[in-house]
C-alpha cells in the first residue's frame, strides 16, 4: 500500500529511478528549453522591421486579427474541447495553456510556402507575443474556473507564466535592434530560429518520450491525442473564416489561418517546464509537443494542397493583373502617338499636295 502511495511519475521506479526525478535530465532538459525558446524570440525580433510597426499602428489590422484569434478564439476553443471531451483538471490545464499562447514562428514559414502575406504574418506573431504578456495569464485565469476546486488550479502559477512571458521581451527587443543595426545579420538570425525550432521540437519530442517511457505515455487517454489533433485543424478554420469576415484578399486569408491555428509551443513547453512540478504536471507535459507534431503536419497538408490546386489560381489572378496593366499600358501609349504624330509634305505632280503621316519615336 506504501508504493501507491508515491507520485505518479515515479511509477517508473523508485522516487529517484523515476523519468522526471532524475534531476540532472530535468535541469538538462530545461536549459534546452531555455536556449530554444530564447532563440526563437531572438529570431521573432530580427523578422520585425520598424517601419512595419509604424505601418500597423496607423492601421492596427493585424493587431486586432491577433487579438482576435490568439486570445479569443484559440482560448475558447480549447476551453471547449476539454469540456467537449470531459478532461481531468491536469489535462484540460495543458490544453488550455496550449489554446492561450501567443502565434508561434512556423506560421511565419508556411505563409511563405502559400504566397502569403508576410509582413502580416509578421506583425501578427510578434503582435501576439507582446499581447500575451497580460492577455494569457488573464485567459487562463478566465477559462480555469471550471476546475477551479482541483489542487492544478489552485496552485496555477499565474505569476510565474507572466514571468517567463516578460523574460521573452529581451530576445525580442534585442532581435528588433539587429534588423535594424544590421540587417544582414538579422536574415541570417531569422534562418538560424526557424531551424533550431524544428531541431529543438524534434529533440524534446525524443528525449521527453525517452524519460517518461512507454508506461507514462501510454497512460495519455485518447482523448487528448484527439484534441491535439483536432485544436489546430479547428483553428485554421477559425483563422480562415475570422480574415473572410474581414474581407481579406485570399493570400491575406491563408496567412491569418496559418496564424490562429499555428500555437508557439516553444513558449508552452517551457511554461509548463519551468513553472510547473514534475509531479503535478506528469504525462501532460507531451501535450504541446503533439500539438507541435500534428500543427506541423496539418500545415503541411495545407500547404501541398494548395501547391497541387490552388497556385494555379494564384498566378492567373496575378497574371490578369499583369495583363490589365499592360492593356491600360498599351492605350496610353496608343493615344500619346496618336497626339504626337506629325505629317511630311510630299508633292507629286499636278501641283498636288500631300500629306504623309509619320510617327515620332517616342
Amino acid at each position: 500500500m506504501a508504493s501507491s502511495a508515491r507520485p505518479p511519475v515515479a511509477a517508473g521506479g523508485g522516487p529517484d529511478g523515476g523519468t522526471f526525478a532524475d534531476r540532472s535530465l530535468s535541469q538538462g532538459l530545461s536549459v534546452l528549453v531555455g536556449l530554444g525558446l530564447c532563440v526563437t524570440m531572438l529570431g521573432l525580433g530580427c523578422a520585425v522591421e520598424l517601419s512595419q510597426l509604424g505601418q500597423q499602428l496607423r492601421r492596427p489590422v493585424g493587431l486586432l486579427l491577433a487579438l482576435l484569434g490568439q486570445f479569443v478564439a484559440m482560448p475558447l476553443l480549447a476551453f471547449l474541447l476539454a469540456l467537449i471531451f470531459a478532461l481531468d483538471e491536469v489535462a484540460a490545464v495543458a490544453v488550455l495553456l496550449c489554446g492561450c499562447c501567443p502565434g508561434g514562428n512556423l506560421s511565419n514559414l508556411m505563409s511563405v510556402l502559400v504566397d502569403g502575406d508576410m509582413n502580416l504574418s509578421i506583425i501578427m506573431t510578434a503582435s501576439s507575443t507582446l499581447l500575451a504578456l497580460f492577455l494569457m495569464p488573464l485567459c487562463l485565469w478566465i477559462y480555469s474556473r471550471h476546475w477551479i476546486n482541483t489542487a492544478v488550479v489552485q496552485l496555477l502559477p499565474l505569476g510565474a507564466v507572466s514571468l517567463t512571458l516578460g523574460s521573452t521581451l529581451l530576445p525580442i527587443g534585442l532581435g528588433v535592434l539587429i534588423r535594424y543595426r544590421h540587417p544582414r545579420a538579422a536574415d541570417i538570425m531569422v534562418k538560424v530560429s526557424l531551424w533550431s525550432l524544428l531541431v529543438t521540437l524534434v529533440v524534446l519530442f525524443i528525449l521527453t518520450g525517452t524519460m517518461l517511457g512507454p508506461d507514462l505515455l501510454a497512460q495519455i487517454p485518447a482523448s487528448v491525442y484527439a484534441i491535439a489533433v483536432l485544436m489546430p485543424l479547428a483553428g485554421y478554420a477559425l483563422g480562415y473564416g475570422l480574415a473572410t469576415v474581414f474581407k481579406m484578399p485570399p493570400h491575406c486569408r491563408r496567412t491569418v489561418s496559418l496564424e490562429t491555428g499555428c500555437q508557439n509551443v516553444q513558449l508552452c513547453t517551457a511554461i509548463l517546464k519551468l513553472t510547473f512540478s514534475p509531479e503535478l504536471i506528469g504525462s501532460m507535459y507531451m501535450f504541446p509537443l503533439l500539438y507541435a507534431l500534428f500543427q506541423s503536419a496539418e500545415a503541411g497538408l495545407f500547404v501541398l494542397a494548395y501547391k497541387m490546386y490552388g497556385r494555379d489560381s494564384y498566378k492567373q489572378d496575378t497574371l490578369g493583373e499583369e495583363e490589365d496593366t499592360d492593356i491600360s499600358y498599351k492605350k496610353l501609349k496608343e493615344e500619346e502617338v496618336a497626339d504626337t504624330s506629325y505629317g511630311t509634305v510630299t508633292t507629286e505632280e499636278h501641283n498636288s499636295i500631300q500629306m504623309e503621316p509619320t510617327q515620332t519615336a517616342l
